[in-house]
């Protein structure tokens, strides 16, 4: 798919939608970090503000790759984008079980939950535009550092 102009009407709420999920989930996040830093770490955890980072161009990422399925003309479409939110909904999910209820050991199922919610996503965008799935191999691979993190830490705190 070649995009030529953009449509803001589109673009905006693509964009919108998934910076309102991580900043939603960046205040719970913040509500438990009390007990997070007391938690046992496992080796490779970045310092704090690479999350922020990190998080941020990858919603940004995501929200331009809905937002090129979004403006295809591809019959899959709707498909695409119903894994899209699934995934989406997976993202906040798996912050509230870990940051808000400190369950690590679901929030690790929740995560590989994600993840393979990712790939579904990926395919289903390739179908309507390679590109976009593309654009989602930087969230699929943190999240999958993620998943490391989260079972280590759930290891190291039995």
């Amino acid at each position: 798919m070649k995009i030529t102009t953009v449509n803001l009407r589109t673009l905006l709420p693509s964009l919108l939608l998934p910076s309102a999920v991580g900043g939603v989930g960046a205040v719970i996040t913040a509500m438990g970090m009390d007990a997070y830093r007391q938690l046992k770490q496992p080796p490779l955890v970045p310092p704090g503000w690479v999350f922020g980072v990190v998080w941020t161009v990858l919603y940004l990422l995501m929200g331009y790759a809905a937002y090129r399925v979004r403006s295809s003309s591809c019959f899959e479409k709707e498909g695409a984008l119903q894994a899209y939110y699934i995934q989406l909904a997976l993202n906040f999910l798996w912050v509230v079980v870990f940051f808000r209820f400190g369950m690590l050991w679901l929030a690790a199922v929740v995560l590989a939950l994600l993840i393979a919610a990712i790939l579904l996503t990926m395919k289903r965008f390739a179908s309507c535009d390679t590109t976009a799935a593309r654009l989602l191999i930087p969230y699929l691979a943190w999240c999958a550092f993620a998943l490391y993190l989260n079972v280590g830490t759930a290891v190291l705190n039995r």
